[in-house]
C-alpha cells in the first residue's frame, strides 16, 4: 500500500518551497502584521492607564501563540531603535484572542519605559513560549501576596480560578501599594468577591498606614499550615513572606527587583568565563549579568529575574550572594543564575 501524501495548503507549499522562512515572514507582514510562518505576535489594540505607574496594553495574538497557564511569565521580544529586547511578562487572557499584558514603568527601564511612552496602537510584539510553576496549586486553600506590580500573575490566577471555584475551598488576597492610586485591579476584585463568598481581599496602603508585610497579617490568614502561600513583589517582600509563613504547606515566591548592595560591597572581583576564555573586572556588589553587560558581554538571558534560567551556568569555583534572598554559596560546581547572584569573590563560571 502507498503511503498518503501529507496534504498542504498553497500557502504552506508556498513558504516551504519557495522563500526561506525570513523572508516568508517578511512578505506575510506586508499582507498583514500578524501573519507569520512560526512566529507567534501580537499587535496592540488598545492602551490604559492601570494604576499610578502602572499600564494595561490588549493586545491581538496571532494563531502561533500558546497562552500559558495563569500565573506563569511569557517572554516578550520587542524592537527599539533597531535593537531587540527581551523582558518577561505575566500575561492575562481576555478571550480566544486577545491578552492583557500589565508592566509597571520602571526608572531607567529600557522597555517599559518604552511600553509606557512610545508603545502605539497598531505596534507590534513577539511572544516566546510561557514558564514559571507559580501556578493554581491543589492545596485546600491559597493565600496571596502581592506588593505593587506583582500583583499581575495574582489577577490571572484569580479570575481562572473564579470560573472553577471548586478547585480550591478558598482564596485570600493580601495586597500591598504605596498610595490609593497605585492600586491596580481593584474592581476585578471587587466583582469576584461578590459572586464568589469563597473568595476574599485586602489592600493596605504603606504611605497612609506604615502597614508593610508584618507578623500583624499572620492573624488574617486562617490555618496557613493547611495553605499554599505565593508571594510576588520586590525581592525584600518575597523574602520576608517567605520567613513569615514558613509553615505552609507550599511557598513559591517571585521577585522582581533585586536587593540594593550592601555597603561593604565594595571593590571589584574577577570573573574567568572558561569557553570564551576572557576574564573581566565587575563591581562586586551588582548582579553578575549586569556586570559583564557593562564590560561589553552579551550572556543568554531572559527573564532577569531568576525564573527562566537562561542565564544559568555551572559555578566552577568563587563565592555569590543571591540578591533575592541572600543567601551566599560557596560550593563549586552550583547551577549560578548570574541575573540573580553577585560575585563575592573571584569567581571562575563554565560561560
Amino acid at each position: 500500500m502507498q503511503a498518503l501524501k501529507k496534504q498542504h495548503s498553497p500557502l504552506s507549499f508556498l513558504t516551504s518551497s519557495v522563500f526561506d522562512t525570513d523572508a516568508a515572514n517578511f512578505w506575510l507582514k506586508k499582507l498583514n502584521p500578524l501573519w507569520s510562518v512560526n512566529q507567534s505576535l501580537g499587535q496592540i489594540v488598545y492602551k490604559e492607564k492601570a494604576a499610578n505607574g502602572i499600564f494595561s496594553l490588549k493586545i491581538k495574538c496571532n494563531r502561533h501563540f500558546r497562552m500559558g497557564q495563569a500565573g506563569q511569565h511569557h517572554p516578550v521580544f520587542i524592537e527599539i531603535d533597531g535593537r531587540r529586547y527581551e523582558r518577561s511578562y505575566s500575561l492575562h487572557r481576555i478571550d480566544e484572542q486577545h491578552v492583557l499584558l500589565t508592566a509597571k514603568q520602571v526608572e531607567q527601564g529600557v522597555v517599559s519605559n518604552w511600553l509606557a511612552e512610545h508603545a502605539q496602537v497598531g505596534d507590534l510584539v513577539e511572544f516566546g513560549q510561557p514558564y514559571g510553576d507559580m501556578i493554581l496549586p491543589e492545596a485546600s486553600n491559597l493565600v496571596l501576596l502581592a506588593a505593587g506590580s506583582g500583583i499581575t500573575p495574582m489577577l490571572s490566577m484569580i479570575e481562572t480560578w473564579a470560573k472553577q471555584p471548586d478547585a480550591l475551598a478558598k482564596v485570600q488576597l493580601l495586597y500591598w501599594v504605596k498610595d490609593y492610586e497605585d492600586a491596580a485591579f481593584e474592581e476585578n476584585f471587587k466583582k469576584v468577591a461578590e459572586n464568589n463568598d469563597n473568595f476574599s481581599f485586602q489592600i493596605f496602603y504603606t504611605q497612609q498606614t506604615d502597614q508593610r508585610l508584618n507578623t500583624e497579617h499572620l492573624s488574617l490568614v486562617s490555618q496557613p499550615e493547611q495553605s499554599a502561600v505565593y508571594a510576588c513583589g520586590p525581592s525584600g517582600f518575597v523574602s520576608l513572606a517567605e520567613e513569615l509563613f514558613s509553615q505552609a504547606v507550599l511557598f513559591k515566591g517571585e521577585a522582581f527587583s533585586l536587593s540594593q548592595a550592601d555597603s561593604s560591597d565594595t571593590g571589584f572581583v574577577n570573573i574567568t568565563l572558561l569557553q570564551s576564555e576572557k576574564t573581566v573586572a565587575i563591581p562586586k556588589g551588582q548582579s553578575i549579568l549586569a556586570g559583564l553587560e557593562q564590560m561589553n558581554l552579551k550572556p543568554k538571558h531572559g527573564c532577569r529575574m531568576g525564573i527562566c534560567n537562561k542565564c544559568a551556568c555551572n559555578k566552577v569555583q568563587g563565592s555569590t550572594r543571591n540578591l533575592v534572598n541572600g543567601a551566599e554559596s560557596t560550593e563549586p560546581g552550583n547551577l549560578l543564575k548570574l541575573c540573580v547572584n553577585s560575585a563575592q569573590t573571584d569567581l571562575v563560571i563554565d560561560l
